[in-house]
């Protein structure tokens, strides 16, 4: 395992993290299917990637309603130095009005009882899951300072903010001399490389890690799919749940994906393995987030990471992936300023 550094902070995590959406929810309608896991294979799940020498793993409260956490904590167990721990907060908890969003009232509340389900007296990565348009950015981030100023969290990440949500953020930050995010976790993949319009240069500029969630899109990259775009193996996440929670073109998809097939047999690997080592040769991309239900996929998953993608493989895969460039990008491109040498 290879690792990067984590944005400014020093510390190193490893290119593959392990995310835990599978963890929980037997018998939920949507964490159910998407996993459902108990916890004896929750364990083997944490030990194959920490024996492999994962040492990020991602969780949030929200998962199956809280039990992700629970699980994840228990698995982890001695071995909490060993891993860099991270969790989010936002989505609804519970019934209450207050049992969502990130105002300062529920961030403390999320914080406590996201220390006791996961046994630990601190988070190392504590990230908002979302932008919430109705608490000012003010109160949540003076709320996150207290916590590291606490000593509960050791840095703060966000997730799903726009560039320039996570620009004024890092701004208000710094002019009150507040701890500020240190990673975003975006979705990004070679079916949508939205990110690379604004996230990726902001991320770059400002020195802050993106790890990236659904690298695989459900599966439909792991190149299990037949030509109208429909899962052929009843393993995948997309044929578990149901529907597409990640949008993508369908047909555009199916063609990406038979050139990750054709760059997978080259190198005799899986299109998984391409999928996730695509988005590692990305500059501003420091992890890649991988969920499994067994250790097989999580093995797998893990081997891209051992994967080196030869300039040819890279840029026939840039091609037919390559999204349209949008306003302001185009016209500054066009117009950019050059230097003449004197």
């Amino acid at each position: 395992m290879k690792y990067r550094l984590l944005g400014r902070t020093g510390v190193w995590v490893s290119e593959i993290s392990l995310g835990t959406m599978t963890f929980g929810g037997a018998g939920h309608p949507v964490y159910g299917a998407m996993g459902g896991l108990g916890q004896d294979e929750v364990d083997r799940i944490v030990g194959t990637a920490l024996d492999a020498g994962v040492n990020f793993v991602d969780t949030a409260d929200a998962y199956a309603d809280g039990e992700s956490e629970q699980l994840l904590g228990r698995a982890i167990g001695k071995r909490r130095q060993d891993v860099v721990l991270a969790t989010k907060l936002l989505a609804p908890v519970g019934p209450g009005p207050n049992d969502q969003g990130l105002s300062r009232l529920h961030v403390m509340r999320a914080l406590e009882d996201s220390l006791r389900r996961l046994g630990t007296d601190h988070i190392d990565l504590y990230q908002i899951h979302n932008y919430d348009r109705l608490t000012p950015l003010e109160e949540t981030l003076a709320a996150l300072d207290d916590a590291v100023r606490q000593g509960k969290v050791r840095y703060l990440g966000c997730s799903n903010l726009a560039a320039w949500q996570v620009s004024k953020a890092l701004g208000i930050s710094r002019q009150r001399n507040q701890s500020g995010f240190v990673a975003n976790q975006i979705h990004y993949s070679l079916l949508s490389r939205d990110a690379e319009h604004d996230l990726a240069p902001m991320a770059l500029d400002e020195g802050l890690s993106l790890t990236v969630w659904s690298p695989l899109a459900g599966g439909f990259l792991a190149g299990r799919i037949d030509p109208a775009g429909t899962a052929t193996d009843q393993d995948t996440r997309r044929a578990k749940v149901g529907f597409d929670f990640v949008p993508f073109d369908v047909d555009r998809g199916v063609t990406i994906v038979d050139v990750v097939r054709a760059v997978a047999a080259r190198h005799e690997v899986s299109p998984a393995r391409v999928a996730i080592a695509w988005l590692l040769a990305q500059p501003a991309v420091t992890s890649v987030i991988v969920g499994a239900r067994r250790t097989d996929q999580l093995a797998d998953n893990i081997a891209a990471a051992d994967l080196v993608l030869t300039e040819p493989d890279l840029a026939e895969l840039d091609e037919v992936s390559r999204p349209a460039t949008v306003y302001p990008n185009w016209i500054q491109e066009a117009f950019a300023p050059t230097r003449v040498p004197a």
